[in-house]
């Protein structure tokens, strides 16, 4: 689904989180940062992956790497996502897509024989220069961390 590949540079973003606060890529300048797109909060595949990743949080911090969830959620219910599992991370608050559409994670789906737009399940590894690392797009829900930490 998207052109990215490892080695491109990530695409520049700034978008506010779950708290209505300003989060780009420049935050995260000198870390290396997993940026993980899902298709909604709180449904049992999207559950089911920002839990593994948050249960698996001291992993990533040991290995220097930061986590950041994506979706086209608004802020309210990436709010209450976040705070119901206590996830240690933030959640982009991409209503208008613009994040979703610079990674090129937006697109048509088939769920049940229907066919529809949405978000491509995808997470894109960022080093500490911004250059991508590696681009997930078979992600296995529950477990997800191995697929990263490899």
């Amino acid at each position: 689904m998207t052109n990215l590949k490892p080695g491109d540079k990530a695409p520049d973003f700034t978008a506010k989180d779950q708290d209505g606060n300003s989060i780009s890529l420049k935050d995260f300048q000198g870390k290396k940062l997993v940026l993980f797109f899902y298709p909604k909060a709180s449904t049992p595949g999207c559950t089911a992956e920002a839990c593994n990743l948050s249960d698996n949080y001291s992993r990533f911090q040991k290995a220097g790497y930061e986590i950041l969830g994506a979706s086209a959620d608004s802020e309210k219910r990436q709010s209450n996502f976040k705070n119901k599992y206590k996830f240690p991370y933030p959640l982009l608050a991409d209503e208008d897509k613009s994040v979703i559409e610079a990674y090129g994670v937006w697109g048509p789906k088939k769920f049940m024989g229907k066919e529809y737009e949405g978000i491509h399940r995808t997470t894109f590894v960022i080093d500490e220069k911004g250059i991508i690392e590696d681009v997930i797009s078979k992600v296995k829900t529950k477990e997800h961390t191995d697929q990263i930490l490899k």
